[in-house]
């Protein structure tokens, strides 16, 4: 069985959008270059939507383990094509872990897990762009 997920995005003005699901939580998209970069671009935010959800995975395992979570950063890096549609071809997570009861094996299997099983929106995105981690205990 499957179920439908739904958001409304609206044209603000020139480069900005927003973005509101059914509870009225909104997202603050803009087009613009770096100089007058408010809000994230679409293309950021799946790079963000790919780290949240792994990186919600990767505690929610860790935490059934009962290790000791102090922190964790997740890095999104993509590469894009020069030519139209400039997609993502390569996406580079990078896991840092702040966890005294964690090894670095651990991590590993769990990020593995995370990236190859659950993250729904790499799972999205798997066969476009080739996504890729790595994990670190800091």
């Amino acid at each position: 069985m499957s179920f439908i997920k739904t958001t409304t995005t609206f044209y603000k003005s020139e480069l900005e959008y927003e973005s509101v699901n059914p509870q009225g939580n909104k997202v603050q998209i803009d087009m613009y270059g770096p100089e007058n970069k408010k809000h994230q671009s679409p293309t950021e935010l799946l790079l963000s939507a790919t780290a949240a959800c792994s990186a919600v995975d990767v505690i929610q395992i860790l935490q059934k383990k009962r290790k000791t979570i102090e922190g964790l950063e997740v890095v999104a890096e993509g590469t894009r094509r020069d030519q139209n549609p400039k997609h993502f071809t390569d996406i580079q997570l990078t896991f840092k872990l702040t966890s005294p009861d964690t090894s670095k094996e651990e991590l590993e299997k769990v990020v593995a897990l995370s990236v190859d099983k659950y993250c729904s929106v790499a799972a999205t995105i798997r066969g476009v762009a080739t996504v890729r981690y790595r994990s670190e205990l800091v």
